[in-house]
């Protein structure tokens, strides 16, 4: 008689290793995940936030860092994926011998033992995390589709500060100065400190720089009320840099915009700060994917599209 061994599920903390690992390898080798080589060789996709191609909804937090890795390491020449049902629904299909991506699903739940014991002591219920795992495929990889999925974006306009950033800047209402040599935000006193593009040996690396300070000032008690206690050098200054530099990848991606700088200063910290706690860069993202929401949330375009959903409703 066979025995058949029935391989387990994936606990949710093998899932959030899998995730760390894999980032942890990469800073390792110098790569910035959050940083891609978008307008190299490597890199046949456009800049841009990654999409499902059925819903039109785009991926947030730590996803975006997943999917952006599997366009990169496959080649893939656009940022649409969906899953396989969401392929046929469209008419198309994954072509044979294709492999997805793993990408994750962070949600609460209430299980019934404890909606019981808050029904019988009249306490509030206690809600569990969890984090799923499903396979979702790159438009590349399917045929049959209406359209390719490849979302292009419009080149940014000549000029020392693209007018959508000038915009976002000035709609958030935060503090923002653009003088001196050092770029920083202090949170005592709720402003951003940048120095003029022209400072920048290519200004479109402004852009970057301003982006990060301002993921900072997000996290204001007023705003997102993250904490940023953390001192120079410390694993709270080092979580709180990691959410500001990937919120500044997003929302660059967001704009179409391509710096070249790299803040890669505070690589060390990371990797310590992420092999300790297996769960900080899906916390980062995920506080990261928030910042950049709230930011871009001042775009007049957004603004406006916002306004038409509501209507609609």
């Amino acid at each position: 008689m066979t025995k058949h061994r029935h391989q387990a599920a994936p606990t949710r903390a093998s899932l959030y290793d899998d995730i760390t690992n894999k980032i942890i390898g990469e800073l390792e080798d110098g790569r910035l995940p959050w940083v891609q080589p978008w307008g190299t060789a490597a890199a046949k996709a456009p800049l841009a936030m990654p999409k499902n191609a059925a819903t039109e909804r785009q991926y947030s937090g730590i996803n975006i860092l997943i999917l952006w890795g599997s366009v990169i390491e496959q080649g893939f020449s656009g940022q649409s994926w969906l899953t396989f049902r969401q392929a046929l629904a469209l008419g198309g299909s994954v072509r044979k011998g294709e492999h997805g991506t793993t990408v994750v699903y962070a949600d609460r739940f209430v299980p019934d033992d404890e909606k019981k014991r808050a029904h019988e002591t009249g306490e509030q219920a206690r809600s569990i995390p969890f984090l799923k795992r499903f396979t979702v495929f790159n438009a590349a990889q399917c045929d049959g589709l209406p359209h390719d999925g490849a979302m292009a974006t419009q080149p940014p306009l000549p000029g020392l500060i693209e007018p959508k950033v000038e915009t976002l800047i000035k709609q958030t209402g935060i503090d923002f100065r653009v003088d001196g040599s050092r770029a920083f935000y202090a949170p005592a006193h709720d402003y951003v400190r940048v120095p003029p593009p022209q400072a920048y040996f290519e200004p479109i690396n402004w852009h970057r720089t301003a982006l990060h300070e301002l993921g900072h000032a997000t996290g204001h008690a007023s705003r997102l009320n993250r904490d940023l206690s953390g001192s120079f050098g410390t694993k709270k200054y080092a979580f709180e840099e990691l959410v500001a530099e990937i919120s500044a990848a997003f929302c660059c991606a967001s704009l179409g915009i391509t710096p070249t700088v790299r803040h890669a200063d505070y690589i060390g910290s990371w990797l310590e700060v992420l092999r300790e706690d297996n769960r900080a860069i899906v916390r980062a993202s995920s506080l990261a994917s928030r910042a950049a929401d709230y930011l871009l949330g001042f775009l007049p375009d957004k603004v406006a599209a916002d306004d038409d959903r509501r209507e609609a409703a």
